[in-house]
């Protein structure tokens, strides 16, 4: 008699399975980094108060994740976040504020790197579902203006509120569709060496922690030249 039972690791639960175990282990690597209040990196202060960017460069940017800015852009910021993470709620208005000073000379990328708490994955779904209406920032803003919604029903009320249609959002989370491009950031996110959330990669050099705008500020003005 044919077995047509799929094997546990291709269904929808299998995967959400082995994506929370991933979670935990890159949890339990970097617990002590998530409220780190500093900023590590490639970072030297130069003697015209600009900042230059040194050491290894890293393959972070891509054309396959939702981004704000200039497509040209000849600076690239690709940030590896997490939605519960308290850090990145901070730079989440910074960035805000950059992207809006540097528009066009800017192009910044987000990546999931959803480790902090056991629901982070459950808000990168969140984003990424809302994302496929066209709707990936407004849900972002949401996210970390409400940090601490950890419910499909809370998350549901965030999707209503940005003007999503609901039964493509909740089709789209129970089916979990993304689950295998946010598998694809954390291990990306791995291979770069990541300690925790925020990471920056700023044209390819890592920066991690909590960047001042001040600092972003010196930093573009400094590739800039």
């Amino acid at each position: 008699m044919e077995n047509n039972l799929k094997p546990w690791l291709k269904t929808w639960w299998g995967r959400l399975v082995v994506l929370f175990i991933t979670i935990i282990l890159v949890f339990l690597v970097a617990a002590g980094f998530f409220f780190y209040d500093g900023i590590k990196g490639a970072i030297k202060e130069q003697s015209d108060g600009l900042i230059k960017l040194s050491g290894q460069t890293y393959p972070a940017a891509d054309n396959d994740h939702y981004w704000l800015g200039s497509a040209k852009a000849k600076i690239t910021i690709v940030e590896f976040g997490d939605f519960a993470c308290p850090v990145c709620e901070k730079e989440y208005s910074v960035i805000r504020e950059i992207s809006q000073k540097y528009k066009n000379e800017v192009k910044f990328i987000w990546r999931d790197y959803p480790v902090v708490a056991e629901y982070s994955a459950l808000l990168a779904l969140a984003g990424r579902c809302a994302g496929e209406q066209g709707l990936f920032w407004p849900m972002h803003d949401k996210l970390f203006q409400n940090q601490g919604v950890n419910t499909i029903d809370q998350l549901n009320i965030l999707a209503n509120q940005i003007g999503a249609d609901m039964a493509r959002f909740n089709n789209c989370f129970t089916k979990q569709k993304y689950l295998t491009q946010i598998q694809k950031d954390l291990n990306d996110g791995q291979t770069f060496g990541l300690s925790g959330t925020p990471t920056f990669f700023i044209n390819g050099y890592k920066v991690e922690g909590d960047v001042p705008y001040d600092t972003f500020v010196k930093i573009i003005e400094g590739l800039k030249k």
